[in-house]
């Protein structure tokens, strides 16, 4: 049996749409992404295998929203958006129907020409569109996975996405086909503070936290200054950045 057939047979015999399904579900074991209760936007999702994934994973106490072109048989407990993802008014459906989201999903190809130059071209496109969406859709500390063909333009994508994400990884799953120039770029936990990691600025500390840290605000981040008071205003170098909240030291 080939590679091709192996997952092509098991999803017909397990019920899902398309064999990409067992992508996703090893994007989700390699990654975590699919946690109880979340939320989750599909761009691409059409027939609708990852939606299916990404409904069992998350359970009825979560959400999952699948956006295509082409119309989308209906899946219990998913809602579904049609619509053009190279346009700008999907997004703002995607936005009035959902909110937040905890994971934004793309397995969008483009109509392949079999010029390799220009696939490669057209998918990078895409992934863009969809990290467009996820700029604007993601809470803080959510997840973006997107698919792309490898080639001379991924590594100038990848870092337009890096300094948005903690970390962003590669990954191939088993179920992509051995011939396929296929990968997956995963940014886990977005990013959304406004200082970065070195910056130098003045904080007032508005409260003390458990640990007897300062507490300061930053348009409406966290930033924690430990030996600083509440009523406090201080020169302050940021350590570090996480999703949620910072941490900087005094320069006084």
């Amino acid at each position: 049996m080939t590679h091709k057939d192996e997952y092509y047979n098991k999803a017909k015999q397990q019920g899902y749409r398309s064999r990409s399904a067992y992508k996703l579900q090893q994007l989700d074991e390699t990654a975590s992404l699919l946690d109880e209760s979340a939320t989750v936007i599909d761009l691409g999702a059409a027939p609708g295998g990852w939606l299916q994934v990404a409904k069992e994973r998350v359970g009825d106490d979560g959400t999952v929203l699948g956006v295509d072109r082409q119309r989308i048989d209906p899946i219990d407990g998913v809602e579904t958006v049609r619509g053009d993802m190279t346009e700008a008014e999907p997004r703002e459906r995607i936005a009035d129907r959902i909110g937040e989201a905890d994971v934004v999903l793309s397995d969008m190809a483009p109509n392949m020409t079999g010029e390799y130059s220009l696939d490669h071209a057209r998918s990078i496109h895409l992934a863009r569109q969809a990290f467009e969406t996820a700029l604007s859709v993601l809470a803080p500390g959510g997840d973006f996975v997107v698919k792309a063909f490898d080639g001379s333009d991924l590594e100038a994508f990848r870092s337009d996405i890096e300094p948005e994400f903690q970390y962003v990884r590669t990954v191939r799953p088993d179920a992509s086909r051995d011939e396929s120039s296929e990968l997956y770029l995963v940014g886990k936990g977005y990013t959304t503070a406004p200082l970065a990691v070195g910056e130098e600025t003045t904080v007032e500390i508005v409260d003390t936290g458990h640990e007897g840290d300062g507490i300061a605000k930053v348009e409406g981040y966290t930033l924690f200054v430990p030996d600083a008071e509440a009523g406090e205003t201080v020169a302050v170098v940021v350590e570090d950045v996480k999703p949620k909240f910072g941490f900087a030291e005094r320069l006084d």
